[in-house]
């Protein structure tokens, strides 16, 4: 406990960057998503295939690749930038297909007579999906893409091979020099990570039935 206790600043500090990763590429993949979402229901057979391509490569890439490519491929093509902002770069765009996927799945449960009605009253592509289709698909797939945030928030500790001090980065700075704590400081670690994942797990299941309520 004396090796949490005296290194309890630090890992704060790395709790606040794990928080930091999360919420900058979560709202940044919500938003890519929800575009790429939108792109795979487009009447321009090129745009729904480029989409869907960059949906299946990314998603079936791992993620340590994807930072990798960030921080040492981008800034050979000349973008300069700290290992934090290639860190959230990358952890943007590996989450967006997912955040994709679970809203086409909200997508496909929306009646096709709800598109057909907006049509029939005047309403362009882009306005039936985001006035018609996108509010109904997003309330029903909140549980699965609260899922992905969780997932997301597991993945950070990646980042932690690219120089990113984030909560696995300070446990294992701390270990290095008390390393009969180990299982304490891993444990700590893990409390941490819980201070994330449980309340995002309770607010899923309280949106979950307040939508099943709403049905």
């Amino acid at each position: 406990m004396d090796a949490i206790v005296e290194n309890f600043p630090a890992f704060v500090g790395g709790f606040l960057m794990t928080v930091r990763l999360l919420v900058i590429s979560g709202l940044g993949a919500l938003v890519i998503g929800t575009l790429v979402a939108a792109m795979r229901i487009s009447p321009i057979p090129a745009l729904r295939g480029f989409v869907t391509t960059y949906t299946e490569i990314v998603r079936n890439t791992p993620l340590t690749l994807v930072l990798f490519f960030c921080a040492f491929v981008l800034p050979s093509l000349g973008l300069r930038l700290d290992f934090v902002a290639f860190a959230l770069i990358g952890l943007t765009v590996y989450t967006s297909p997912f955040v994709a996927e679970a809203l086409r799945s909200g997508i496909n449960g929306v009646p096709v007579g709800q598109a057909e009605a907006a049509r029939a009253l005047g309403l362009r592509f882009g306005q039936t999906v985001g006035l018609v289709v996108l509010p109904q698909a997003i309330r029903m797939v909140i549980p699965p893409l609260i899922n992905v945030l969780i997932a997301l928030t597991k993945n950070t500790s990646v980042a932690a091979g690219f120089s990113v001090l984030e909560l696995v980065a300070v446990s294992r700075q701390v270990i290095q020099f008390n390393g009969n704590a180990t299982i304490p400081i891993l444990i700590a670690v893990a409390v941490f990570y819980l201070l994330i994942t449980i309340p995002l797990g309770l607010i899923a299941g309280r949106l979950e039935r307040r939508v099943v309520m709403g049905r």
